[in-house]
């Protein structure tokens, strides 16, 4: 099928039209599925009833667990004309707030909406081109940013992807991901859809959810961040089901343990490729199966050719900043002209967080990042988010969240606090409740909180982070929290 210039709407009207009553959508643990006829038809009544309610162009936040009616209600939005808000299940009630309130959303969806009978108006339909969803992403500072997507970037994303992995409607996808973000898009929104392939999809991620569902429907294409899969190899279900139906695992969203992701292919015998990138850039680079073991599983590999990438600010070291022009960039953030000019260059290029080195044959190596972000489990945390939060407890006059190494997760949030006078130091448990009392997303909870006399500071007076990461270090190495009084235990 030519998909260039098309739309997911068409892609799954051609699907239900050539195999009507192959699965497109299938909820791993209940088995619950669309046909490619019945997830086309049921866009179509949601989009109806979408319609009857609001104008082309308005915003409609969705905030509705993964499964097949998230994609059906977010196809019947490109349908209706309506510009989808993607939300996380997980995300704290002042966050959805914030997101519903700054994009202007009519409305808030938890499940999708009562369908109607009735064929909604094709002139109402969303083009590749044009504004089709919007979803956020972490800030180093204040609530999430909101970054405006088309469709064309996402059918480009899946032309790499499908370059690398070679997809057909042999496949079956299992996408680990949220929907309303970026690698839960091209996994289970896009690239199923445009291989004519069935896509797995899981409401709550766990190892037994997981492993059961690649052996039940034989999955070939496996997307998980790197914590996803860890967890998997740790899990006794691992070993306990037939996985040799893997032939690739999509991963990313964090460093990439090599060592670890060894293992992976060499219990299952699939390839464990990344791409690069960002929610705004889209990929930059990108690992094949025919890369040599070492730069496969230790770079985030070759730049893509369609993209324009260079490195600003490069040290003597030939470290710098990636920046991006291409086919998967994004259209920028929403209605934020303060926040476009830190994303983007004078001259247009779309700058990343981190710093990187492009070797002599294209090979792009993370070495470091510019932002004060703590990455857990694939998900960028800001730290003066963090610090916000935590510090709005009364007792707390100072506060630090800085990243714990973690073999799992990657990096973990600890919190290195002083106290206010006369305040008695709060618990863990005391802190969580009081930032599930502000509505605080469960993601900016400190896992660790360590009280101190007085935190460290610089020369210039400014809390000196290297020393309580370099404290934090130390203690995950020891095995126990060191010098610092811990006030409540680790947590996951």
């Amino acid at each position: 099928m030519s998909v260039t210039g098309s739309t997911l709407s068409s892609v799954v009207a051609a699907n239900a039209l050539v195999q009507p009553d192959a699965p497109a959508l299938v909820e791993a643990a209940s088995g619950t599925a669309l046909t490619w006829a019945e997830y086309d038809a049921v866009a179509d009544a949601l989009a109806v009833t979408l319609s009857a309610d609001h104008a082309p162009g308005d915003r409609v936040a969705l905030q509705i667990a993964d499964g097949p009616g998230v994609h059906a209600t977010m196809l019947a939005c490109e349908r209706a004309g309506i510009v989808g808000v993607g939300i996380g299940a997980r995300a704290g009630d002042r966050e959805v707030r914030h997101l519903v309130e700054r994009t202007g959303a009519r409305a808030l969806l938890t499940a999708p909406p009562e369908p109607t009978l009735g064929e909604p108006d094709p002139d109402r339909a969303i083009g590749p081109d044009a504004l089709w969803f919007l979803n956020s992403t972490s800030g180093t500072t204040g609530l999430p940013k909101v970054v405006m997507h088309n469709q064309a970037r996402w059918f480009a994303f899946h032309g790499f992807a499908d370059r690398i992995a070679r997809f057909g409607p042999g496949d079956v996808f299992l996408s680990a991901l949220p929907a309303p973000f970026g690698f839960g898009l091209w996994t289970a929104h896009f690239s199923p859809a445009l291989s004519g392939a069935p896509c797995v999809v899981v409401e709550r991620f766990t190892p037994e959810t997981v492993c059961a569902a690649i052996e039940r429907y034989g999955v070939t294409v496996l997307a998980a961040v790197s914590t996803q899969f860890l967890l998997m190899l740790q899990s006794p279900a691992f070993a306990a089901h037939d996985l040799s139906s893997l032939r690739v695992l999509f991963t990313g969203g964090e460093m990439v343990p090599a060592d670890r992701a060894a293992e992976f292919e060499a219990r299952t015998g699939a390839s464990v490729l990344q791409f690069y990138g960002s929610n705004e850039t889209g990929a930059i680079s990108a690992t094949t199966p025919d890369d040599p073991l070492d730069l496969r599983l230790r770079t985030a590999g070759r730049v893509i050719p369609e993209m324009q990438v260079r490195l600003l600010d490069v040290d003597a070291e030939g470290r710098g900043i990636p920046a991006a022009k291409g086919p998967t960039c994004c259209l920028g953030y929403w209605d934020d002209p303060a926040a476009n000019a830190e994303l983007f260059t004078a001259d247009g290029w779309m700058r990343m967080g981190d710093l990187a080195t492009v070797d002599t044959d294209g090979y792009l190596t993370v070495v470091g990042r510019t932002s004060d972000f703590i990455v857990r489990g694939g998900k960028n945390i800001s730290a003066a988010l963090v610090e916000s939060e935590v510090g709005s407890h009364p007792a707390i006059a100072v506060c630090a969240a800085v990243a714990a190494p973690d073999p799992t997760f990657g990096e973990r949030v600890w919190v290195y606090a002083e106290l206010r006078a006369g305040h008695a130091a709060p618990d863990l448990d005391a802190m969580r409740a009081h930032l599930a009392d502000r509505g605080t997303g469960k993601e900016l909870w400190p896992e660790r909180l360590v009280v101190l006399d007085a935190l460290p500071r610089s020369s210039g007076g400014k809390v000196a982070k290297g020393e309580l990461r370099s404290l934090a270090t130390a203690a995950v190495a020891a095995g126990a929290i060191g010098a610092a009084p811990t006030r409540s235990p680790d947590a996951d």
